[in-house]
């Protein structure tokens, strides 16, 4: 009998029991230095390099809790010829080509789910389609390794994301139909493409929304969540919860590696989060803000001072440790580039992420986390159960440049409730 993964994940830190990773595939490559930006990529991928390291992460991972592959997941559902077909119908609607939905219905189930994701190539079959200069009917999702935007698991549902960018509307899709259909999991999913009322300006994706404990959700607005987002959030959770606490963090529309409220703020621990300095605790101009609440109605919105202020007030203190260390902003600057503070949680106070930001490691290290390195792990070299608390360490000269960590590339479906 296969077990059901009922959504369970009411902090960010609880062990992990069950994720949804994409190992990058193809679709990686399917781009050119010209269209790379469109891609929403600064630089084209290595795709031999980013698999090596990807399954770094993804070893670990098979280690500790169930792990998940999106194209396995896509493929199952899509057995279904009633799912299959209402998927399709939403996919070329929404991207304008209900031209190749005939065609897509006679794929095999393995070679649809492949092509959903790599990419349709256009046929030559008229003057026009010979003269368009697009390759792809549907176009790769280059990004779809970066799993934790396109759905994000909130106490007992999911949200799926709107994105901010059309070429990554697919995966939303995709993964509602995942959750929807899919034998393993059982939850509820709360879409903004479903809404009746106008959705234009609600923009939503994963990387932006962290779930702190039961009752509070860190929110980032900024390129990639809009405030109309985090309004639908808090409609959804305000019905659903007594209390309801949603902190509110601004971010920097640039540089790029800003572009969620993960690249600037993670939770560690049940007393420590790792932070980017200069946005999250210092001077500037990008509010914080606290929004509360109670029985189904808003008691308040104020300004606070930082988010770790604001999660003190409410109960959580965290001590902040510093992305690049404390001594040189250079160092700071550098590391968060490199996606310095996406770190993914396995537990509290076992979390795992790049090894090329040393400084940040050092940090780590230097408040009583051992550093391991994910190749170690894999061969058994060490046994995790033997240490308390530690970081593991992965390669990433190539993943990096796609523009996220260890959070951005897994999408936790369940996790163990945190005594707090």
């Amino acid at each position: 009998m296969q077990e059901k993964f009922p959504t369970q994940v009411y902090s960010e830190i609880g062990e992990l029991e069950g994720v949804i990773i994409h190992s990058p595939g193809p679709e990686v490559e399917n781009m050119t230095p010209g269209n790379a930006e469109r891609a929403l990529y600064s630089d084209i991928l290595n795709l031999s390099v980013a698999t090596k390291e990807f399954n770094q992460l993804k070893g670990v991972l098979e280690k500790v809790s169930t792990t998940f592959e999106v194209k396995d997941l896509l493929y199952d559902v899509l057995k279904n010829e009633k799912v299959k077909e209402n998927l399709l119908d939403r996919i070329c609607q929404y991207e304008a080509v209900p031209c190749i939905k005939d065609f897509l219905m006679t794929l095999e189930e393995k070679e649809l789910a492949r092509q959903l994701i790599e990419g349709v190539l256009t046929k030559k079959e008229t003057l026009t389609s010979f003269l368009s200069k697009e390759r792809y009917a549907l176009r790769p999702l280059h990004n779809f390794f970066f799993t934790r935007d396109a759905s994000i698991s909130v106490y007992d549902n999911v949200f799926m994301g709107k994105m901010s960018s059309p070429v990554r509307l697919r995966e939303s899709l995709i993964m509602e139909a995942i959750f929807d259909f899919h034998t393993s999991f059982s939850t509820k999913t709360i879409s903004p493409l479903n809404l009746k009322t106008d959705s234009s300006k609600i923009a939503i994706e994963g990387g932006d929304v962290l779930v702190a404990r039961h009752d509070i959700v860190l929110v980032g607005i900024g390129p990639r969540t809009t405030p109309q987002g985090v309004d639908f959030i808090l409609e959804q959770l305000k019905d659903k919860n007594e209390h309801q606490h949603i902190i509110v963090q601004e971010l920097p529309f640039t540089p790029e590696s800003f572009i969620h409220l993960d690249m600037v703020f993670t939770m560690l621990d049940m007393d420590k989060c790792m932070i980017y300095e200069p946005v999250i605790m210092k001077m500037n101009k990008y509010q914080t803000v606290h929004i509360y609440a109670e029985g189904g109605k808003v008691k308040f919105i104020k300004e606070q001072e930082n988010i770790p202020s604001a999660l003190k007030n409410l109960g959580m203190d965290l001590e902040p440790l510093v992305c690049g260390g404390r001594d040189d902003s250079w160092f700071q600057e550098r590391e968060q580039w490199h996606s310095g503070t996406n770190f993914f949680a396995l537990a509290p106070g076992k979390v795992i992420g790049y090894a090329r930001n040393a400084k940040t490691i050092e940090e780590l290290n230097r408040h009583g986390m051992e550093v391991i390195k994910a190749s170690d792990v894999i061969k058994e070299k060490v046994n995790l159960a033997d240490y308390q608390k530690y970081v593991i360490t992965i390669d990433g000269s190539e993943l990096p440049r796609g523009g996220g960590g260890g959070r951005c590339m897994t999408m936790p479906v369940r996790r163990k409730h945190v005594n707090w």
